[in-house]
């Protein structure tokens, strides 16, 4: 609830106009839709039409509503594994089930909210420090910038190709190839507007990969990007006739294998430049429980 003076000088002028310069915070449109649903007192008594004239001097009270999108950017007290922090950045073991960026379904509780919590001074940084992003369920490294010329470095160097990321997938089934490389661009499905699929006017993608483990119907793969395309390495695999195990959109499940609740897909590796130093620098974030009981599973099943 929310209680102001109409100043003199918005003395003739509509409601909603004299609202949206004195709560600027909030757009006109919300204001009017406000006035409408009956949630403005004008001198105590409502009142509905957002054309309404002033006179100055009366007293309005609001029943302001907070839409979805309005905590998006609010720092909220969610525990970070930060694997690394100094003055320019910060490296994120981020854990699956964490949503990166605030969006429709998922406004709170993000990574970015976290981050504002972690640093209040990221509000200053585009996109909190987030030059890169992992899907909800997949788990592992992810870097934050914490100043704006750290920000700009790392996104010259993922555009540059030069930052190294290296996951960890369970792939269903085994590719006949011990290594490969998928050269296939990426873009969104002509059909299923949600998903992405390798597409001929797709954006370029690349990844790289390696069996480390085979199974009796599975395998682990160490997947490296070239590119970063949203669902990347989901895509790609999928493409290769091989889905991640668990992976709801891409059809990673089969009869014979484990169930498993997310896409099992984790950042492993990461490896850049420091923007301000110039070191080489390197981290690994070891396999999740839920992943490695998965392996564990499947290496006794295979027995």
């Amino acid at each position: 609830m929310m209680t102001l003076r109409v100043p003199g000088e918005e003395a003739g002028e509509r409601l909603d106009q004299a609202l949206a310069r004195l709560l600027p915070r909030y757009s006109r449109n919300r204001l009017q839709a406000w006035i409408r649903d009956g949630r403005l007192l004008r001198d105590g008594h409502p009142e509905t039409s957002p054309r309404t004239r002033l006179r100055g001097g009366e007293t309005l009270t609001l029943a302001c509503v907070p839409e979805p999108g309005d905590c998006a950017h609010t720092p909220e007290a969610i525990a970070l594994d930060v694997v690394y922090g100094d003055a320019a950045l910060f490296v994120i073991n981020k854990p699956a089930g964490l949503v990166t960026h605030p969006g429709s379904g998922n406004w709170c509780g993000t990574l970015l909210n976290a981050l504002l919590h972690l640093d209040p001074a990221l509000v200053g940084v585009p996109r909190a420090g987030i030059v890169h992003r992992l899907d909800k369920d997949t788990s592992g490294l992810i870097v934050i910038a914490r100043t704006l010329e750290t920000y700009t470095s790392l996104v010259r160097q993922l555009q540059a190709r030069s930052v190294r990321r290296e996951y960890l997938a369970v792939l269903t089934g085994v590719p006949p190839q011990p290594e490969g490389r998928v050269d296939a661009p990426i873009g969104r499905h002509p059909r299923a507007r949600v998903r992405m699929a390798v597409v001929a006017a797709g954006k370029p993608a690349v990844t790289e990969y390696r069996i480390l483990r085979r199974f009796a119907a599975a395998c682990l793969a160490a997947c490296r990007l070239q590119t970063g395309r949203t669902h990347q390495i989901r895509v790609h695999m999928a493409h290769l006739g091989h889905p991640l195990l668990g992976d709801p959109v891409y059809g990673g499940s089969r009869l014979e294998l484990p169930p498993f609740s997310r896409q099992a897909l984790h950042a492993a590796r990461l490896g850049l430049t420091h923007p301000v130093s110039g070191a080489a620098c390197a981290w690994e974030a070891p396999l999740p429980e839920d992943m490695r009981e998965l392996l564990e599973l499947l290496e006794r099943n295979a027995g």
